[in-house]
């Protein structure tokens, strides 16, 4: 019981809101009744193949997660449903906090070198036109 509780407190600081005035969440951990604890659906609203392949790419690198997967609800809707099944020494929210985390790691790591092609390039270029004067 006290594990449920734990879980529960891990899924509602998950939770985001779409406006202030409006609270609407943006996830929601779904389990049926009578499935193991180490299965669990997560249900991501306004969400497309993008975030959807990239997030079970860095969860299934964890080798406490089983398996992870991930379904769209329907062509007209932008949900995805997230699969994980871990082997059991490990809730599955877990594994789906550090594959957001290190997603977001990878992303900023891209930018960051994005970034600074840009900067060197800008410096060759002003680099260059000075030369010619």
């Amino acid at each position: 019981m006290e594990e449920d509780q734990e879980l529960e407190r891990k899924i509602s600081g998950l939770k985001t809101s779409t406006a202030e005035s409006e609270r609407k969440t943006a996830l929601e951990m779904v389990q049926a009744a009578g499935t193991d604890r180490h299965c669990v659906k997560f249900v991501l609203h306004k969400e497309d193949h993008i975030l959807g392949n990239s997030q079970c790419y860095m969860i299934m690198n964890n080798l406490e997660v089983e398996f992870c997967d991930y379904t769209m609800t329907h062509l007209s809707e932008s949900n995805i449903n997230l699969h994980i099944q871990t082997l059991g020494a490990l809730p599955p929210v877990e594994p789906f906090q550090r594959g957001l985390n290190e997603l977001m790691n990878v992303c900023q790591h891209v930018l960051d070198k994005f970034e600074a092609s840009i900067k060197n390039y800008k410096d060759q270029k002003a680099s260059r036109n000075e030369s010619t004067f």
